[in-house]
């Protein structure tokens, strides 16, 4: 289901049972939030982990005919 039909079937139901669905989403929101086992990022955490040779930007051999 796409999200343009999701909402025109929320939007065709009654508005107390708009009001049930809106608290479900809600419920779901806290229940995936305490099972998310994801850590947050630091910004820089691989630093000095990843080397470039000097060389990396320099053209290839293989494209000086296009140049």
């Amino acid at each position: 289901m796409t999200n343009t039909t999701l909402k025109l079937e929320i939007n065709s139901l009654p508005k107390d049972v708009r009001a049930q669905v809106a608290d479900f989403v809600e419920f779901l929101k806290k229940k995936s939030k305490t099972k998310s086992n994801l850590k947050v990022r630091e910004f820089g955490f691989a630093k000095g982990k990843i080397e470039l040779n000097p060389d990396f930007d320099m053209p290839l051999d293989e494209f000086k005919y296009y140049m």
